[in-house]
């Protein structure tokens, strides 16, 4: 045993990698086969990484998969396209004072009104991308507040909190955490002064940790199967926002009531 570890200590890294290396020739080489498996030697990404490596097989046969296109000269910036355009809906402002975690991941109340999570999604469509933001009610799993619109303003997440407010806030009520993520919207001064003022503990998560704000993405997981991919495609911002009323109010009042 004592053999075997040493031996797998000194085994020679990437060994396959190597080997690919010298019988390939000049990373220019590579360069220009990968160029010519491309359609009309296009420069541009046009491939998923698996498609860019069995085209590059027609013109250099036996290359070990290890030896991937996009690792031949990252400069050159050759890697196969990857479906879809993701869109990132979370800045995080790390200028700006930041609330501690209160949740730690424990999404459960034991009343209503105790602890709302925040977030919000987006939705393309022919007119451009809209964006979604819900408020959420980790006792009674209900939306509180909601919001549709062609920008992620402050104003836009502002509009889902204040709905969630006025809807459901008991007066008396110096209990309830309100969760989000760390988005620069959560966390601008209007938004944190209008929490302070309804007397609501905002608590925020990490960054770049979707399973600190679980329960929302959750709802918008939801929310994006059950309406927008499945009654897509989107013309305009009233299409979306005309079906999201019609979804919260099913969601809120006539669906199964168990865990999602």
């Amino acid at each position: 045993m004592p053999e075997m570890f040493t031996d797998y200590e000194n085994r020679p890294l990437n060994r396959s990698l190597e080997l690919s290396k010298a019988s390939w020739g000049s990373e220019d080489s590579v360069c220009a086969a990968l160029q010519k498996s491309r359609p009309n030697g296009h420069s541009s990404l046009s491939h998923t990484t698996a498609k860019e490596w069995h085209g590059f097989t027609q013109h250099k046969p036996g290359q070990p998969r290890c030896y991937q296109p996009q690792n031949a000269q990252p400069d050159r910036l050759l890697k196969g396209v990857t479906r879809g355009r993701k869109v990132i809906t979370t800045r995080p402002d790390t200028a700006r004072p930041c609330p501690d975690d209160r949740v730690n991941r424990q999404f459960q109340a034991e009343a209503p009104n105790q602890l709302r999570v925040s977030d919000f999604t987006y939705v393309q469509t022919r007119n451009g991308m809209v964006y979604v933001a819900f408020v959420i009610d980790v006792f009674a799993r209900r939306i509180v507040g909601w919001k549709v619109s062609t920008s992620m303003t402050t104003q836009f997440v502002f509009d889902a909190l204040e709905q969630a407010i006025w809807q459901r806030k008991p007066s008396g009520n110096k209990a309830l955490i309100h969760h989000s993520d760390r988005g620069s919207q959560y966390l601008s001064i209007r938004y944190t002064e209008r929490l302070a003022l309804a007397d609501i503990d905002a608590s925020v998560g990490t960054v770049d940790d979707s399973y600190d704000n679980a329960l929302a993405e959750t709802i918008n997981g939801l929310y994006k199967a059950e309406v927008i991919h499945h009654l897509g495609p989107w013309k305009s911002m009233a299409q979306v926002e005309w079906e999201t009323l019609k979804w919260v109010d099913w969601y809120n009042n006539r669906r199964l009531l168990a865990s999602i």
